[in-house]
């Protein structure tokens, strides 16, 4: 298909110059099986994963699926699923952080020691922790793009450098308790939104489809390219956003949806607005894919690579803010465990590629539900907590061959 050079447009993105050759839902359907089959999966082996994992554990214990434990499950979900994000920034450009652990640990341990026992505002607290969570994200883009230090390198060294800190400054007490009654503590543990107020939040996904549907037909048709067909786009918001609400409803059959992960949420849609709607976004799957040719095309590779470890330490601090209210208190132990393991598996987990240039914010948001499913349904069953552990490697380790397979594909059909 030729092109008149001379043509001027809206700038487009790889989504944008791909040619639908499709008619309604039966078109949609083929194209959607002819992108499988030539390896481009996105979400799907999760999604068909968690709906496995759900049927398994609502089959061995009916009280999984009971509104109130999904509830909490959402509540765990959250604190670990914000560092996540973070992990997926990253892992687009084909690099990892191994601290984000430790990062949400000393960020738990500066709310307890400047808020109760300095005395300092709540306010300022979560400032100086955020701001020492994008300092030591800067300090890792420095060692990377200046002294050349592998990001395997600096992150772990950051790991045991900021386990450090956070041992010291909370001092031979090791634990600091936080009020419960404070607004940090109850949004944490008990806040969830009223009833009427989510189940209208839930019709926002579906809008912001329809809008962003509608843009970029407008763009495509501005360039005399197809694109999918009015009718796909609403059945495919209407079906959205009945799924969405459907799940509100039955949320709100127990306490409700909760504030911590709608925060989660959001912080998703907008992480996923910058991936594909912006020019950041857009560089940021170019460096991944392929940073000589992205340097090359006149992108700052170096600026690329500082965004994405600030924003990763950034929302690893941001984590354990929410897991210091979740747990009501700021320990030696927070950030430590599998939290770290659990971060980066939910991001591969969740579809993002560990080979760099693939990933979506959405995959945080499915890969975590997939983790804290299992560990919830174990939980309900009183099996050993090594079960988890096992579980949950099998499944990442699954998800990586998934991954490598697909790739392979990609290759094979000439869309790597």
């Amino acid at each position: 298909m030729s092109q008149n050079p001379n043509l001027k447009g809206p700038a487009l993105d790889r989504s944008d110059v791909r040619v639908v050759h499709a008619e309604g839902l039966s078109g949609a359907l083929h194209t959607l099986v002819g992108r499988v089959k030539s390896g481009d999966l996105g979400m799907l082996p999760v999604a068909i994963g968690l709906i496995v994992i759900s049927t398994v554990f609502s089959i061995l214990n009916p009280i999984f699926l009971a509104p109130n434990n999904l509830v909490n499950l959402l509540f765990d979900c959250a604190t670990v699923g914000i560092i996540s994000l973070g992990i997926v920034c990253v892992l687009i450009l084909g690099e990892i952080d191994l601290s984000v652990g430790s990062m949400s640990g000393l960020a738990s341990a500066i709310i307890g020691v400047l808020w109760v026992n300095s005395g300092l505002p709540l306010v300022v607290a979560i400032g100086a922790a955020l701001v020492t969570g994008a300092l030591v994200g800067a300090l890792y883009a420095f060692m990377y793009n200046r002294l050349g230090m592998p990001s395997f390198v600096a992150t772990l060294s950051g790991l045991l450098a900021l386990l450090g800190l956070q041992l010291y400054i909370l001092g031979p007490t090791g634990s600091i308790n936080l009020p419960y009654a404070s607004p940090l503590v109850r949004f944490g543990q008990i806040l969830v939104m009223p009833g009427w107020m989510s189940a209208l939040l839930g019709l926002l996904p579906g809008l912001v489809m329809v809008v962003v549907g509608l843009s970029v037909r407008k763009r495509r048709e501005a360039v005399n390219l197809s694109s999918q067909p009015l009718s796909t786009l609403f059945v495919k918001a209407g079906i959205l956003t009945i799924v969405i609400e459907a799940i509100v409803s039955y949320l709100n059959l127990g306490r409700g949806v909760p504030w911590m992960f709608g925060l989660f949420v959001v912080l998703a849609m907008v992480l996923n607005y910058g991936l594909t709607r912006t020019q950041w976004g857009r560089s940021m799957f170019a460096v991944g894919g392929n940073r000589e040719a992205a340097r090359r095309s006149g992108i700052n590779v170096r600026r690329i690579y500082t965004s994405a470890f600030v924003l990763c330490s950034t929302l690893g601090a941001l984590g354990g803010i929410l897991s210091a209210s979740r747990l009501a208190s700021s320990s030696q132990q927070a950030g430590t465990g599998d939290v770290n393991l659990n971060a980066i598996a939910a991001a591969v987990i969740g579809g993002t590629s560990l080979f760099g240039g693939r990933g979506s914010a959405y995959s945080a948001l499915l890969g975590i539900i997939v983790i804290q499913a299992i560990s919830n349904g174990l939980t309900l069953l009183n099996l050993n907590s090594s079960l988890r552990y096992m579980i949950t490697g099998a499944v990442l380790a699954i998800a990586v061959i998934v991954d490598s397979l697909a790739r392979r594909s990609r290759v094979s059909h000439g869309r790597a």
